[in-house]
């Protein structure tokens, strides 16, 4: 697989559960390193990852991005809890044949691939939690009026909507994120499949419920027994960043980073660094 980059990597279908999930596989398998999955935030699909990102991983290591059940090009009906979600993407990493793999979640994609770790702890080897935080975490599924109506906005080009959610309001930031749309928007093939309203619904009343059911003492993170690496912006206006020292504090093997002048996506607006930091906890 390693002729394919994140730009040409085809998509490809495999069942699993009664769904057909679309994914992109590409990398390095003959290192023999453990095949890292990408986890998708809020009405993400298999274009928003950052090709600076994936292509650094797969450099020596295999990537695999895929739609979780209900989005774009992903058969079913999008899951209302976040537990269904993690079900569904592990039977969707089965169904690949992986027996052993490490999760990077972003957002919700983090909450999901928390759950995972949880409910299948025999495929979980290491943890990457990037703008997300635990179960009942400070303001997670509250987001004020305001900062909802951001992912409702219309634009000439779609993808520049991921500005002001992903990147803090500073000349630099707004900078290094038209950088990443500029990434994202590169590869000509790409799912084009609609999101309705359902994945809105489902995937919102999935994030609040997580966010507004309460854990005292966050004591369900102690299920969480791998290596953990977490990662976030200093300013991070959709969960706030308060929630990723909650992650260090109470996840039982926790290091946590804080890159500057950051928002919700850190890692994308420093890709070079986060492949750094990663590839430093995964390969030790």
């Amino acid at each position: 697989m390693t002729e394919y980059v994140h730009d040409n990597a085809p998509t490809r279908f495999v069942e699993a559960a009664g769904i057909n999930f679309a994914y992109r596989r590409f990398g390095d398998t003959a290192a023999g390193r453990t095949p890292v999955v990408f986890f998708q935030h809020f009405i993400g699909n298999l274009d928003d990852p950052d090709p600076a990102i994936s292509d650094g991983f797969a450099a020596d290591r295999e990537v695999i991005l895929f739609n979780n059940t209900g989005v774009a090009s992903t058969s079913g009906e999008v899951p209302d809890t976040i537990e269904q979600m993690a079900t569904d993407a592990a039977a969707f990493i089965d169904a690949l044949g992986l027996t052993r793999v490490d999760l990077v979640g972003h957002s919700m994609g983090g909450l999901v691939a928390q759950q995972v770790a949880i409910q299948r702890p025999d495929l979980t080897r290491k943890l990457v939690l990037v703008g997300t935080g635990p179960r009942g975490g400070v303001g997670i599924g509250e987001s004020p009026a305001d900062i909802g109506a951001l992912f409702g906005v219309k634009l000439p080009r779609q993808e520049d909507m991921w500005l002001p959610i992903l990147f803090a309001p500073t000349e630099t930031s707004q900078r290094l994120g038209r950088e990443y749309v500029e990434r994202i928007v590169a590869r000509k093939d790409r799912d084009a499949s609609p999101f309705g309203r359902q994945v809105y619904a489902g995937q919102g009343a999935a994030i609040h419920t997580y966010g507004t059911t309460k854990d005292p003492a966050y004591a369900i993170l102690k299920n969480i027994k791998v290596p953990v690496l977490v990662v976030n912006g200093t300013d991070d206006i959709i969960i706030a960043t308060i929630n990723s020292y909650i992650l260090q504090q109470f996840l039982p093997d926790a290091e946590l980073i804080l890159y500057p002048d950051a928002n919700h996506g850190a890692h994308f607006q420093y890709p070079e660094r986060f492949v750094t930091h990663t590839r430093l906890f995964l390969d030790r």
